[in-house]
């Protein structure tokens, strides 16, 4: 879905320093759409993990990332790219083999074809084809079509060139998705990401931690959340799927926040990443290593977006352009993998932000 600078900002383009390059032609992106109305945890534990540690393991696999959508049923989408063209048919017949033994082996249970998530799904397909770019999405009675749960299938890998920048913005990208997808899945074995409140936390700090990377200065930081927060809130504003009822209230709740936020920034600012908590330290590593890449690509002028009405090209060179319209998609993406809502990513920028807003005292480390 269409993230805040990609909708609103002005022309920009950034690049960043390639991928690292892991020797010899990698091969083409290989993409699996597996249909698993169900949390995905079990997934990235039991299958996704194992298998990508057995095909790095091997030399056969470069690179891998998923994201969670939600088109035509909920699924995971999961990449892979092949170390080598000679790999990529082995690499194909191992996931395929992996992700169907996984799906009878823990198959979800629930069937989305009534109530709130049929509703959820059909409102975001209406909000994302609004016109008539619909081709056999939908059934005869105009909703959304749903594949059938706990199937799999190959697709075609479709990366958003527009939205990253061009091909280099795609590289840079995908390294940082693979990093960004290892995070989440690793958390997802070590944290109780299930209970809502540790989700919101572990989703606040990150965004935190990577906001306070890219962007430096307190009132472009603060616009950025003000803008996330906005887009966000507004691209539901006609569902009852964000409310700004009770924000106040909860963030009166907050105590810790505002000196927490205060207590990353200045971690990442100076920067000394190993003053953060092990976790947010290598997030924060990678963050403050993905600023430098899309600084250098937006210098060279590496990265050209495309318009939000697909009509041209904007090439940015300026990395105070590049920062905020790279940030949106990539904190939006980190979400996704965590299964923050977009209601939640309403309220986590909209605390953020006063947070920055109205800072208080910092307490003795």
């Amino acid at each position: 879905m269409t993230t805040p600078e990609a909708a609103t900002a002005p022309a920009q383009a950034a690049a960043a320093p390639a991928a690292p390059d892991t020797g010899g032609t990698r091969g083409d992106w290989q993409a699996f759409h597996v249909f698993y109305a169900a949390s995905p945890r079990p997934f990235l534990l039991r299958c996704v993990r194992p298998l990508v540690a057995e095909l790095t393991g091997e030399g056969l696999l470069s690179g891998w990332f998923f994201i969670n959508y939600w088109l035509e049923g909920p699924h995971i989408r999961l990449r892979l790219r092949p170390s080598s063209p000679a790999a990529a048919p082995e690499v194909a017949a191992r996931a395929s083999s992996a992700i169907a033994a996984f799906l009878r082996e823990r198959p979800a249970l629930y069937e989305v074809k009534g109530g709130f998530l049929a509703d959820l799904y059909n409102t975001l397909f209406e909000l994302e084809f609004p016109g008539g770019e619909r081709g056999g999405l939908v059934d005869e009675d105009g909703h959304m079509k749903l594949r059938p749960n706990n199937t799999f299938s190959p697709e075609p890998y479709e990366p958003e060139y527009g939205k990253y920048g061009g091909p280099a913005g795609i590289e840079l990208a995908e390294w940082h998705f693979q990093r960004s997808s290892e995070l989440v899945s690793g958390a997802q074995g070590t944290m109780n990401l299930h209970l809502r409140t540790v989700l919101l936390g572990v989703a606040a700090q990150l965004m935190m931690t990577m906001s306070g990377c890219l962007l430096r200065d307190d009132a472009a930081l603060l616009e950025f959340l003000d803008r996330y927060h906005e887009f966000w809130n507004s691209a539901f504003a006609t569902t009852n799927y964000t409310a700004q009822d009770g924000y106040d209230r909860a963030y009166g709740t907050m105590e810790a926040l505002p000196a927490r936020f205060q207590q990353i920034r200045a971690a990442v600012a100076e920067p000394a990443p190993e003053r953060l908590p092990s976790f947010l330290g290598g997030w924060a590593e990678h963050c403050l290593d993905l600023r430098e890449r899309v600084v250098a690509l937006a210098r060279g002028g590496d990265l050209v977006f495309r318009s939000w009405d697909g009509t041209r090209d904007l090439p940015v060179t300026d990395p105070d352009q590049a920062l905020p319209m790279l940030l949106s998609p990539y904190m939006h993406m980190t979400n996704n993998r965590l299964s923050v809502t977009v209601r939640d990513e309403a309220f986590l920028s909209y605390v953020l932000a006063r947070a920055l807003r109205e800072p208080r005292p910092t307490a003795a480390p």
